[in-house]
């Protein structure tokens, strides 16, 4: 835990989420937005050249976080419970998601259960309580992103409502078949992720989360890499050994521990088929 100071911890056991600032360098994260407009054929000083205001790119090339960003690995292995509980290797990559001015033209609106597309990640699972597919929600700003600059917007308090939701759901639940609008409904908190090119926000995986509006139209680009655990996750520990996503279920379903127990096998998901592009 030693990764993370008292005020990181507090942070996420009551919000969810904590940003790393300054994760990478200014002038890699300057190198990664000009590949990305190449890559598109974009210039970045030229809004004419801009053919779509939002756009998801394919990876193209993986970088090892342990490597490319030590202080931030080591708080995702302290937020996760130790790195002999992840998967390896954990990498990032270019799967840019770029946001040139999505929605600009709406009337703007700030954050809240009103806001569309509000979910969670996860569309190539089942989800259970304790599934082990994403141990966090991890987001890579490559540029500044500024308030009305399409920052991503966090449901703070939605981490009890999917727990709870998940806890009363052992059979499991399809990435298509949750109910955000009515999830986030029962929210009240919510906040942007804004901060400064190379800042990284590492948030608890049942946080609701959300595009939003640019109509500053200023580029955007972030991406969001999984991060697998080797095995689910467990909230029955002998020693209470708990990670501190594990910690915060607990705490939202008002427990010290809970046997969790799935009754139906755990199975992967073509996302093509969730969002019927096949």
């Amino acid at each position: 835990m030693n990764a993370l100071s008292n005020a990181e911890v507090q942070h996420f056991l009551e919000f969810g989420y904590i940003r790393v600032e300054g994760a990478i360098p200014r002038d890699v994260c300057r190198q990664w937005e000009q590949e990305a407009f190449d890559r598109l054929g974009y210039r970045a000083e030229d809004p004419s050249t801009w053919e779509k205001a939002r756009i998801h790119m394919p990876r193209t090339k993986n970088v090892e976080v342990a490597q490319f960003s030590p202080e931030t690995y080591a708080k995702m292995c302290a937020l996760s419970g130790g790195e002999n509980r992840l998967e390896q290797p954990a990498t990032w990559g270019d799967a840019f998601i770029v946001n040139l001015g999505q929605r600009a033209d709406d009337a703007w609106a700030p954050a809240s259960a009103s806001s569309p597309g509000w979910h969670v990640d996860g569309d190539f699972f089942l989800h259970f309580l304790d599934s082990r597919e994403q141990a966090l929600l991890i987001l890579v700003l490559w540029t500044d992103v500024v308030h009305q600059g399409g920052p991503t917007y966090l449901a703070t308090d939605s981490v009890p409502v999917m727990s709870r939701y998940l806890a009363d759901h052992p059979a499991g639940v399809e990435p298509n078949g949750f109910d955000f609008s009515a999830h986030v409904k029962e929210c009240h908190r919510f906040a942007e992720a804004t901060g400064k090119a190379g800042d990284v926000f590492l948030v608890h995986p049942f946080t609701l989360h959300a595009s939003s509006q640019n109509p500053l139209r200023r580029p955007r680009i972030i991406t969001n890499p999984t991060l697998i655990l080797k095995e689910p996750m467990r909230f029955s520990r002998p020693e209470g050994d708990y990670s501190l996503v594990e910690q915060v279920v607990l705490n939202a379903l008002g427990k010290s521990e809970f046997d969790f127990q799935p009754t139906r096998e755990r199975e992967r998901r073509d996302p093509r088929l969730v969002h019927g592009k096949m």
